[in-house]
């Protein structure tokens, strides 16, 4: 297993997981609410902005390796799926966007690891349409995690639309990966 700078921040996000939910299960003396809000924000933005940094300084320092490119999306998809259970544990976020978006990325990742094994992994690669979905959902998180009115703005107002949309999209993106994949999938199933 390589060990350079990028697979390093990747571990820190994976390592930010525990302590976003264990902010949240302090002793009630320890921090306010609103503490407690303010620590998970900033760690998510943290792990979030490592996401960036990991894939960067990969590519700056020519430290792409198949077990960053493995160890990256799984990081990002248990930081989503342990902040959204956080949120729906709150009550700040519905089980069915959590679902929806916890849902998917399984399904998408099931996919493309099918896709890889045949040998079609290109028809699945990446799109504008899953970046902006993220985008959307890394934006939401963060305000419904921190869930106060900041710099005049409704953090939980805005949250919940982008989250929303983010769920949206995540269904969208679902349905255009899975049509991409069809014929693939179509031709394996005649083949049996």
């Amino acid at each position: 297993m390589p060990f350079n700078l990028p697979i390093l921040l990747t571990w820190l996000r994976i390592v930010a997981i525990p302590l976003l939910i264990a902010v949240y299960y302090l002793p009630a003396d320890w921090a306010t609410s609103y503490e407690r809000d303010l620590v998970a924000t900033l760690l998510f933005c943290a792990a979030a902005l490592t996401d960036w940094a990991d894939g960067y300084l990969a590519r700056k320092l020519n430290q792409t390796s198949a077990f960053g490119a493995f160890l990256d999306p799984v990081a990002d998809k248990l930081m989503v799926a342990a902040a959204l259970i956080v949120l729906v544990q709150l009550g700040r976020a519905d089980a069915i966007v959590a679902m929806i978006i916890i849902g998917r990325e399984i399904t998408i990742s099931a996919l493309r690891e099918w896709m890889a094994k045949i040998g079609a992994s290109k028809s699945v690669a990446v799109s504008m349409l899953g970046k902006v979905k993220t985008s959307a959902q890394m934006l939401a998180l963060p305000m419904l995690l921190f869930y106060a009115p900041l710099a005049g703005f409704d953090m939980k107002l805005i949250g919940n639309w982008l989250i929303w949309i983010a769920a949206l999209l995540t269904l969208w993106s679902m349905g255009y990966y899975l049509r991409m994949a069809w014929p693939e999938i179509a031709k394996r199933s005649a083949e049996k």
